[in-house]
C-alpha cells in the first residue's frame, strides 16, 4: 500500500525520483509523544513540508534524499518558575536516504549528513515528529520568568536558616582569627 505520495506509507524512492513536495498541516493530538511532553492540553497544529530529490552519491550513484521542514508551538513548563512557557519548535534538516541499517552503521561516523534506511513504506509523520522530539529544548524556561519569588527548597526551611549558623561563615570567622 505504498505510495509516493502518501504520508505513512511513502515511497521513498519514488518520491525522491519524481522530486515530489508534500506538505501539510496536522493537530498537534495526533502527535502523541510529542502531546505527552506538553505542560497542559494543546489546541495547536504542526505545520510541515517534505521535498524530496536525488543526488549523486560519492559511488557515482544516484541517492534518495529528503529536506524536510517543521514547526509548532507547545506548551512546556518553565524550570525555573514552574508556570507555562509558550516554545516555539522548527525542524529544518536533510536526510540521505541508504539501502539497509547496515549501510547506515557503517557510514554514519564519516557522514555529515543525517542517514536514514530507505523503504517503500515510510512514515513521513512520524519522522516529523521524531524531530520535532529533538528541537525540545532541555531545560524550557522563560527569558525572564514574571514571578519575582521563584520556588526553591530552601523556602521550606527558611524557619531553620535563622537558627543554624551557616558553616561557611563560621569557617570564615575562623580563618580571619588566625591572621
Amino acid at each position: 500500500m505504498s505510495s509516493p505520495n502518501s504520508t505513512q506509507h511513502l515511497d521513498v524512492k519514488a518520491f525522491a525520483t519524481n522530486q515530489s513536495t508534500l506538505s501539510g498541516e496536522v493537530d498537534l493530538h495526533s502527535m502523541p509523544r510529542l502531546h505527552a511532553d506538553c505542560a497542559e492540553e494543546v489546541a495547536g497544529k504542526v505545520t510541515w513540508s517534505a521535498q524530496g530529490e536525488l543526488r549523486q552519491a560519492s559511488d557515482g550513484h544516484d541517492a534518495a534524499w529528503m529536506h524536510l521542514q517543521a514547526k509548532t508551538e507547545v506548551p512546556l513548563t518553565c524550570q525555573r518558575c514552574l508556570k507555562t512557557v509558550e516554545q516555539a519548535l522548527v525542524v529544518d534538516r536533510s536526510f540521505r536516504f541508504v539501502k539497509d541499517e547496515a549501510t547506515a552503521e557503517a557510514e554514519d561516523d564519516e557522514s555529515e549528513e543525517d542517514l536514514l534506511v530507505i523503504s517503500k513504506d515510510f512514515d513521513l509523520l512520524a519522522l516529523v515528529e521524531d524531530e520535532l522530539l529533538m528541537a525540545l529544548p532541555l531545560v524550557p524556561m522563560h527569558t525572564s520568568c514574571q514571578s519575582e519569588h521563584v520556588p526553591t527548597s530552601k523556602d521550606d526551611s527558611d524557619a531553620d536558616a535563622d537558627a543554624k549558623p551557616n558553616p561557611f561563615a563560621v569557617l570564615a570567622t575562623m580563618r580571619l582569627g588566625k591572621d
